[in-house]
């Protein structure tokens, strides 16, 4: 059965991935549930992570269960065992669980996006630290900056921001909690051969304490895409995306100049943006506008654009 259905969705998603050019997608999203998997293709390797959950299985019992999927994988895409590389994928409560390693060997590979190119870790990590679901938004951003000052925020592996260092932005800000994602983030910089120390500047700080101290006016265009929830012993108070986001929009507003563009996406699946409470009449919802071919009906995350 699971053969047969990765049979099926790959040859159809990586067809249309070969005519588009796309190098890493994603073509099984826990299709079927006895096989909870999110299965991606990274240019040559595949990253299987198992949506964890109460299977009944025993320990050894599971993982030969698990080395039989990953030999029908391997099987199905006609490459080596030792190129897929899988996971448990545990949801945890806030955003602290991205961080947590899994391996004690790190294997990382570098793969193509958009002419560019990233860092990608395999093993340590819940993520590879390139979410291929934002593979037109960063599209869209880099289309959109050139001579403008761009602000990252949550930037995780900065994906964002090298896409906005290669649309000419006038510079680059990117802040994130994590030193280890901030210094991958200036690594993918660097790789691209687009680091330059007096227009890109990389912030350890928590997001929602440091956006406080922008004085108004100071960015042209905010990236946004918060964590769910997030209680990190550094915050004060937690966040919760669905009760916070007007609170967080009016200040990234406040930090843009006129006529500032904020992209706000976020990943709490059933988000209702309150257009209402927020100061402006120029919302508009792009999650169908920014959802790539491998990720239609199966992606939860919302994307807006706000403008001042």
């Amino acid at each position: 059965m699971f053969e047969n259905r990765l049979l099926k969705v790959h040859k159809h998603i990586s067809k249309i991935a070969r005519k588009q050019e796309v190098a890493c997608y994603r073509f099984y999203d826990h299709d079927l549930p006895e096989f909870p998997f999110a299965i991606e293709w990274y240019n040559g390797v595949v990253h299987a992570a198992e949506y964890k959950r109460r299977h009944g299985m025993e320990d050894e019992e599971h993982e030969e269960w698990l080395q039989a999927c990953k030999e029908v994988i391997a099987k199905v895409l006609q490459v080596p065992q030792d190129v897929i590389y899988m996971k448990v994928r545990q949801r945890k409560a806030g955003r602290l669980g991205q961080y947590e390693k899994f391996a004690e060997q790190k294997v990382e590979k570098i793969v193509p996006e958009g002419g560019l190119n990233f860092i990608i870790n395999l093993t340590d990590y819940l993520d590879t630290g390139l979410f291929l679901d934002h593979r037109i938004t960063r599209g869209m951003v880099r289309d959109d900056v050139e001579g403008l000052r761009v602000l990252n925020l949550f930037c995780y592996t900065g994906s964002f921001s090298v896409y906005a260092a290669s649309g000419k932005a006038a510079s680059v800000v990117s802040v994130d909690l994590s030193k280890t994602y901030l210094n991958w983030a200036k690594r993918n910089m660097q790789y691209n051969k687009l680091y330059d120390d007096e227009k890109h500047y990389f912030i350890h700080d928590d997001v929602i304490d440091w956006i406080n101290s922008i004085p108004p006016g100071s960015f042209d265009v905010i990236i946004c895409d918060p964590p769910t929830f997030s209680n990190s012993k550094r915050m004060e108070d937690n966040f919760d995306v669905q009760r916070d986001h007007v609170q967080l929009i009016k200040k990234l507003l406040k930090a843009c100049d006129e006529g500032g563009k904020i992209y706000f996406s976020n990943n709490y699946r059933g988000f209702v943006l309150d257009k209402e409470s927020i100061p402006t009449h120029l919302i508009k919802d792009i999650t169908g506008a920014t959802t790539p071919f491998d990720f239609q009906g199966k992606l939860h995350r919302s994307c807006f654009l706000i403008e001042k």
